[in-house]
């Protein structure tokens, strides 16, 4: 552990993808190369709630209901929190996205900080993206610093692939360095797809996409966007694209095309690393989808596993992430760094909530 102080953290994590849960994560950390995970906690919310927060999804200035959807997500962070019933040193608290522009220097995370540190008794940090995106960084991705901390011992270069609401890459060259990025579309177009034709929250395996045919003019539109010939740093909003391009496919052809398009986001990343990951390790929702995985194996050329193979829970790591980031910020550490966001320089973030 070294010489630096060991601190208890609670990381919060709730996803564009809204998947029907806040992510809880309890670590040991000392906020620089020791992690120790000591508990994951999934706290599920209603179906209500989740259409509520979508309908917030691009507003850029405060009204009624923002003021009243904020309230709700804090008030289920709270209850999240008290429901795993454990104490920290300190809550890394994300809040819920709801916009995210990065050329206009805009993010906008809900929840109240100060809220969640009285309700709890514990130090909270939160608004961590600011400070970055002000300077004229993305303000995403957060976690490769978190990344590197996990992979420290493992083979080089190496990537982790989160599959959350977007796909976003954290690359691990052999001398230590990081490049991190938006590669494209995830879960959010693709639960939001099979949400509205067939009523579930996502396709179980991608079974139903593994059934269907992409349309392969739909996949060419996509990727001539621009967000593709953009250099990274570079991060995306999960509406950046819609479901609107497969309108009138089947259900099964539309499920193949989302998915093609998220591994075509992924496979055009590729061309931005250094050099090949000797292997890519998938955190997030989207690794339970095997086909995709498959799917990106097979189109990559690279082993693409689950990230649980290596005894970690990938449905913690985001959480755990911001658990670690908060430590950081308390300790006035660096969040991002100019080769994960494009920021100006090393940039420390988070605003401190005393209980």
């Amino acid at each position: 552990m070294g010489e630096h102080k060991v601190y208890r953290a609670i990381g919060l994590m709730s996803g564009t993808s809204l998947d029907g849960v806040i992510d809880v994560a309890l670590i040991e950390t000392d906020g620089y190369g020791y992690v120790k995970p000591l508990r994951y906690y999934a706290h599920p919310y209603d179906i209500a709630v989740r259409d509520k927060v979508r309908a917030c999804f691009g507003k850029t200035t405060r009204d009624v209901q923002i003021d009243d959807v904020e309230k709700l997500v804090t008030d289920i962070h709270i209850e999240a929190v008290k429901s795993m019933g454990e104490d920290a040193d300190i809550i890394g608290f994300h809040g819920q996205t709801i916009t995210h522009n990065p050329d206009e220097g805009f993010t906008w995370q809900l929840g109240n900080g100060e809220a969640l540190a009285k309700a709890t008794g514990m130090d909270v940090v939160c608004d961590m993206r600011q400070a970055d995106i002000k300077a004229g960084g993305q303000g995403a991705p957060l976690l490769p610093l978190y990344h590197q901390a996990l992979l420290f011992t493992y083979e080089k270069p190496v990537a982790i692939l989160n599959l959350g609401g977007v796909a976003n890459i954290t690359y691990i060259g052999v001398g230590g360095n990081l490049i991190a990025f938006d590669c494209g579309p995830a879960n959010a177009l693709m639960d939001d797809f099979i949400r509205a034709r067939r009523g579930l929250d996502y396709d179980t395996g991608g079974c139903i996409a593994s059934l269907g045919s992409p349309l392969d003019n739909v996949v060419q539109i996509f990727l001539s966007d621009e967000y593709f010939a953009k250099k990274p740093p570079k991060s995306l909003d999960r509406d950046h694209w819609s479901t609107e391009c497969v309108r009138y496919a089947s259900t099964a052809d539309g499920m193949a095309t989302l998915l093609e398009m998220s591994v075509c986001g992924v496979e055009r990343a590729m061309d931005y690393l250094p050099q090949k990951p000797a292997r890519i390790y998938v955190a997030g929702g989207g690794r339970h989808n095997e086909f995709m995985l498959a799917m990106l194996a097979k189109n990559l050329d690279i082993p693409v596993e689950n990230i649980d193979v290596l005894g970690w829970d990938g449905d913690a790591i985001e959480a755990q992430g911001f658990a670690y980031l908060g430590v950081r910020s308390l300790l006035g550490l660096p969040l991002t760094l100019p080769e994960t966001t494009g920021a100006p320089q090393d940039m420390i973030g988070g605003v401190l909530c005393a209980a």
